[in-house]
Parts: structure tokens; C-alpha cells; sequence
């Protein structure tokens, strides 16, 4: 019996393979053989997984004419990459990929660095902070004082504390947006309200227009639910959406979903101005899309000088359009899991009723804390200082990529969490492959892509500021140098670091 679980393509196989820029080799740098580098390219592609372990790879004579080389260079990398403990094969069923005893199975998306790693290696892998105390504790503490009353019942709420739904609707209305408690669901993050939008609007093969780039964890969440990714770039720099390539892939793909982040854009932190967002809203409906618009950031402008656009919901007055999303977990903190969607009653309706064979609802106390923070002002003190901590670690980030490696290239967003960064032509997935060697984790631009796009980038998030910054940013100088070198295997052993 085979033991490989999916399949790759040639073609997809190739396409992977070539989005893999190098730099061009210097004087006196040898480039390793062509089977060489086709085994380190799939080798490569496992561990980002972005090629699953255990799916059955072309075989040698179709890749061969994929990639327009030998036989023989395909079967000698293959060799390469059995003997590796990446490749295994069977006559008859053909060969799979696998990871060597020992390794941990490559994430498929930004998972959390365990805790016992964090004194050797600098984590930029996950955009989050810690909490925003004394306010998480507070905000425990507010909801025990009222967690007596709900302890008497089953403690299931499929929409939500109503207090909570109320709070929410009530935030909504003083933004300038009229909304009932009718129109929100309390979910478990914002994974999970968007998981709850992609299994209501979006079956197994429907398309869902997605930004390019886009977050990360999003793009896996659909993959796994089976939809079909059509990814629509951004603008240059940071001004936000291309409305006619927007325009062009509503009108021409019909996706059944859209979405889009349209504060402060994770990655790239770009900021959408309103008449991007009205004309967004107006392609949507006129192709019949459903526009989920993703709100995590909406309250991290760091910039003093910073003019919020109004919600994207604001331009859709008949609810029939677009459905926003809401959570704690940017703003607040990511160990907080709550999220919500806001939306029409008979969508919300929807959606509670198809909770029942999910998750049946969202942990009680945790409601009850977010609640408190909302209804005594200490949301706002919070955020405040979640604002302050990221500006600090932002422009200590900045700097520090600048002195140590002034050939690549960003625009420093005005809010949210991350620098989307140009690499000066290295390969992003290569220069994460040598920071875990040298002690910083850093994820590489094709996570937040389509099948290959954005090698040239890594996403670095503000969440270490300081002297740590800045010994991240001499560790990313020292995997760059690995990558330009050609460098594999060991490399620099990680230095342990103490803030």
C-alpha cells in the first residue's frame, strides 16, 4: 500500500522550484552540480511546507521534462534526498516526500515559536506581544466577579454573551455604523469567525479572491477547506488595492468570496483610503461577492498624525455585502481568543446554526473578560499601551535592519505589526532556513503568497524592540550571509540571548 497521502504536479513541482531566486554567484563562488541544487530546492520546499511530507512527487522522467534537464540529474537528486531521509520510495508506488527521524514536521503556517526555544532563538515569526498588563489580570479578575450567574446554566453560547453581542454592536454604532446585537456572533478568534464565513458562503472548490500578499494562516485556513485561491496583487508600496486588477477578477472569476485586510495590511501594513473602500464594496456587490473584511488592526495606527478611513461596512448601508471581522487578539492579545463577525441577522442566524456541529461556542470567561475591558475604558488604556510598545519596537526594528543590512528594501507602514521587506534578490526562503541556524526565525514571503510568489521577501514583525532588535537584526545580516555564500548544514551555532 502507498504510503503518500496528496500528489504534487510537474507543473506545480516547477513552478514551486522556480520561484526560488539565488543571487548571482560572485567571483570565485562555485555553484553546486544541477542535481544538487534540485534536491536542496525540494528539500527546501518540505521544510517550509509548502511541498506537505508524505505527497508523492512526479516522477523522474515527467519532472525531467517539466524542468528541462536530464533524467539523470532528476534521479541522482532524488538519490540525494533518500539518502537525506527527505525522499522515500517503493517500486511500484513511486516516491514520497518525508522528514528525517528527529526533525519536526515542517507548519504550514506561522505557528508560535514552544516557549523552551525562546532563550536561543529570536522569534519574528509570530506577530503578537504579550499582554498589556496590569490589564489582563484586571480584566480575569472583573470577569470571576461576574462569572457566578453563568456558572448556574449549561454555559453554551452559540452567538455569544448577549452582554458581549451588545457591547460589540454598541462599539459598531458609536463608529458611525448602526448595529444591533442581532448582528454579531462572538466567535474563538478571528481564525475561527473566518473558518465559520468559508464554510457557510464557500464549499470545496469555490474560489475566494484573496490579496497577494496576503496573511499567512488565512491563505492555509482556505486551503484546507478545499476553496480555490485567486490572489489579486496590491498596489505598490503602501497605497493599498489595485481597484482595476479588483475590478478585473470580480467581474471575470465571480469569486464567492473576497478577502481583504484593509487596516494596516498583514503583511505589507498598508492602509486603504475610502474611496478604495467604496469602490470595493461596489465591485463586491456587483459581482455578487461576499467581502469579508478583516478588522484585527483596525485600532494600531501608530502614527500620531494617522486619519482612519471609515469601516468598510460603512459602504454597504444594506448589510448585504459585506461581513467584518473583529478580534482581541492583535490588539489586546493573541492569548485572548476572541474574534466576532458582524453582519445581516439572517447571515448571523447562519452561522450560529451551523455552530452547533463545530465548536458549540466560545469559552464563557474569556467573554467575560472582554466585556469588562469594553464597559470600564480599560480596552482603551490597554491598546493605548499596546500602541505605544509597538512604535517603540517598530522604529528600534528599522533602525536596526538599516545599519546591518542596508541593501534591503521596505516602507515603514503607519500601523499595525509588521515590514514587509524586500531581500535585495535572496531568496526568503533560503535566508529562513539559515536564520534557524544562527538563531532568529523569520518567515519567508512565499507563506503569505500563491503557489510560489514573493521569494524575494520575508515579513519581520514588531515585537522585539531594544537590544534584541538589534541582535535580530545582526542575526538576519549573518543568515544572508550564509544564503549569498552558499552555505548548508550547520552554519553558526544560535547564541543564546538574555533581554
Amino acid at each position: 500500500m502507498a504510503q503518500w497521502t496528496s500528489a504534487v504536479g510537474p507543473a506545480q513541482l516547477a513552478r514551486l522550484l522556480s520561484s526560488q531566486q539565488d543571487r548571482p554567484a560572485g567571483p570565485g563562488t562555485r555553484r553546486p552540480p544541477a542535481y544538487r541544487a534540485l534536491a536542496d530546492g525540494i528539500r527546501l520546499l518540505v521544510l517550509e511546507g509548502r511541498v506537505p511530507v508524505a505527497a508523492r512527487l512526479p516522477a523522474e522522467r515527467e519532472l525531467a521534462l517539466a524542468l528541462s534537464v536530464s533524467r539523470t540529474t532528476v534521479a541522482a537528486a532524488y538519490e540525494a534526498l533518500r539518502a537525506e531521509g527527505f525522499l522515500e520510495s517503493r517500486r511500484g508506488a513511486g516516491s514520497w516526500t518525508a522528514v528525517p527521524a528527529g526533525n519536526p514536521l515542517p507548519a504550514r503556517g506561522l505557528e508560535p515559536l514552544p516557549p523552551e526555544a525562546l532563550g536561543s532563538m529570536i522569534d519574528l515569526g509570530c506577530a503578537a506581544l504579550p499582554a498589556p498588563e496590569p490589564w489582563l489580570t484586571r480584566a480575569v479578575q472583573g470577569a470571576l466577579e461576574e462569572l457566578p450567574p453563568y456558572a448556574h446554566t449549561h454555559g453554551d453560547y452559540p452567538a455569544g454573551l448577549p452582554a458581549l453581542r451588545a457591547m460589540i454592536a454598541d462599539r459598531y454604532t458609536a463608529r458611525g455604523i448602526p448595529t444591533m446585537p442581532e448582528q454579531i456572533m462572538v466567535t474563538t478568534g478571528a481564525m475561527g469567525a473566518i473558518d465559520a464565513i468559508c464554510h457557510l458562503f464557500a464549499g470545496r472548490g469555490e474560489r475566494i479572491a484573496v490579496e497577494s500578499p496576503s496573511y499567512a494562516n488565512i491563505l492555509q485556513l482556505m486551503r484546507e477547506a478545499g476553496a480555490r485561491l485567486v490572489p489579486v496583487a496590491m498596489a505598490e508600496g503602501l497605497t493599498g488595492w489595485d481597484m482595476d486588477r479588483w475590478r478585473q477578477v470580480l467581474r471575470d472569476a465571480a469569486p464567492r468570496i473576497a478577502y481583504v485586510v484593509a487596516d494596516f495590511h498583514n503583511p505589507t501594513g498598508a492602509l486603504a483610503d475610502d474611496d478604495q473602500r467604496r469602490a470595493m464594496v461596489d465591485a463586491a456587490r456587483s459581482a455578487g461577492t461576499v467581502l469579508v473584511a478583516d478588522e484585527t488592526m483596525t485600532e494600531l495606527w501608530l502614527d500620531p498624525d494617522v486619519a482612519m478611513p471609515r469601516p468598510v461596512c460603512a459602504f454597504d448601508p444594506a448589510g448585504a455585502t459585506v461581513v467584518t471581522v473583529g478580534s482581541a487578539s492583535k490588539a489586546f492579545w493573541a492569548g485572548m481568543r476572541i474574534g466576532w463577525v458582524r453582519a445581516a441577522p439572517d447571515v448571523i442566524r447562519s452561522l450560529v446554526a451551523a455552530r452547533a456541529y463545530a465548536d458549540l461556542g466560545t469559552p464563557v470567561l474569556e467573554q467575560l473578560a472582554v466585556n469588562w475591558l469594553f464597559s470600564t475604558g480599560g480596552w482603551e488604556q490597554a491598546v493605548e499601551l499596546r500602541r505605544v510598545q509597538a512604535q517603540e519596537n517598530r522604529e528600534a526594528l528599522v533602525t536596526a535592519v538599516r545599519r546591518e543590512l542596508p541593501g534591503w528594501e521596505f516602507e515603514v507602514p503607519q500601523g499595525g505589526l509588521t515590514l514587509w521587506v524586500r531581500t535585495g534578490g535572496l531568496s526568503g526562503s533560503r535566508l529562513a532556513e539559515a536564520g534557524e541556524r544562527v538563531g532568529v526565525r523569520v518567515p519567508s514571503g512565499p507563506r503569505f503568497g500563491v503557489d510560489g510568489a514573493f521569494e524575494g521577501y520575508v515579513r519581520l514583525p514588531f515585537t522585539v524592540g531594544g537590544a534584541v532588535a538589534e541582535e535580530a537584526a545582526v542575526r538576519l545580516a549573518a543568515a544572508a550571509r550564509l544564503v549569498e555564500s552558499g552555505g548548508a548544514g550547520g552554519g553558526e551555532a544560535p547564541r543564546t540571548f538574555v533581554a
